[in-house]
């Protein structure tokens, strides 16, 4: 079944069944699988018929609930639990990957599906603004150390995937800023503001990470879509999502408002894991950048509605020099180079 089959409708599970024969053998990794979320979900149904499917979360008693609700619904799934705290250091990372190191299997899928909060302003212990660190920094470095296991599931026959769950959000920002990203700076943030930046940071990672795999690495980005998930549900992303009138006063969602359920929110993440059609797909269509990048290295696609979206793209996150340059800042902010 072709992607271009699915639609704002699809659910994850009709995706993960449509594509059954390339989940099965697989080992795949999934970040921020508490119950309730779209990352729950899709391990959830990848768990069906994946060889082995590795939750997170930074939080063991959510994610000791996770994979008892994942365990009870399917007895046979082999899941396996991995404390990952993205929000609080870049050592916490580092030790969640020195264990995925220590697994003997290889990795054919990663999937960056945790989200910090919308909320105001903070810093992580290395002095990083809590949602960059969260949703774009630690997963780089989480990437980058784990790679040799993504690299060893290489194969003749198949192209090990990173997929990194951004948002139609990202347009809300005139794209990362790179002296913050560097010196967070209180005067200059905004909480929306900041949450579309990182989303940005997603798809300028994944035209990189595409770019400088040379093709032994395969990564996208996607939008999930509007869903109702503990991010809208709390604090500062509530009051944020009524401001922009998604969320009525009494913090429930508007009708009308093209909101998805949960299955169909995680419905493009799983077509991004495992869609067939996307495999040696560097895909070239983005118009509104590549008139003067005609001899570019073609990136890894942009993914929304369970489809290649790329014209959906913002220019300032399609961009091929500002993704280059969030990968050497990236670089220098965790102290070391990330090299294939």
């Amino acid at each position: 079944m072709s992607h271009s089959t699915f639609s704002f409708n699809t659910t994850a599970e009709e995706v993960a069944t449509a594509f059954a024969d390339y989940i099965r053998g697989k080992n795949v990794l999934v970040t921020g699988c508490s119950i309730g979320g779209i990352g729950h979900e899709t391990a959830r149904v990848v768990a069906k018929h994946a060889n082995l499917v590795i939750i997170t979360g930074h939080n063991s008693d959510r994610l000791k609930l996770a994979q008892e609700a994942i365990k009870k619904e399917i007895p046979s799934a082999n899941i396996r639990p991995l404390i990952l705290d993205l929000s609080s250091s870049l050592s916490a990372v580092r030790k969640a990957a020195a264990e995925v190191n220590l697994f003997p299997e290889p990795l054919h899928v990663l999937i960056h599906n945790a989200a910090a909060n919308v909320e105001g302003f903070k810093l992580t212990v290395d002095n990083l603004e809590t949602q960059m660190a969260t949703n774009h920094v630690g997963p780089f470095l989480f990437t980058k150390l784990i790679a040799p296991k993504l690299l060893a599931a290489r194969t003749e026959e198949y192209t090990p995937r990173v997929v990194s769950v951004s948002s139609g959000g990202h347009i809300l920002a005139s794209g990362v800023n790179f002296d913050t990203l560097v010196r967070p700076d209180p005067a200059l943030y905004a909480p929306m503001d900041a949450y579309a930046q990182s989303k940005s940071a997603n798809i300028l990672c994944a035209i990189e990470l595409t770019k400088r795999a040379g093709g032994s690495i395969h990564a996208y980005s996607l939008a999930p879509g509007r869903v109702f998930t503990s991010l809208m549900q709390k604090g500062d992303g509530t009051v944020e999502m009524q401001k922009l009138g998604i969320l009525g006063p009494d913090g429930q969602p508007l009708s009308g408002k093209g909101f998805k359920t949960i299955p169909q929110g995680a419905a493009t993440t799983v077509v991004a894991a495992f869609d067939p059609s996307l495999n040696g797909e560097l895909y070239s269509m983005w118009p509104h950048f590549f008139v003067s990048h005609t001899n570019a290295d073609t990136p890894g696609a942009y993914l929304s509605d369970c489809v290649v979206a790329n014209q959906l793209v913002a220019p300032h996150s399609s961009d091929l020099n500002n993704a280059e340059r969030l990968w050497v800042l990236t670089e220098q902010i965790i102290n070391e180079p990330f090299v294939f």
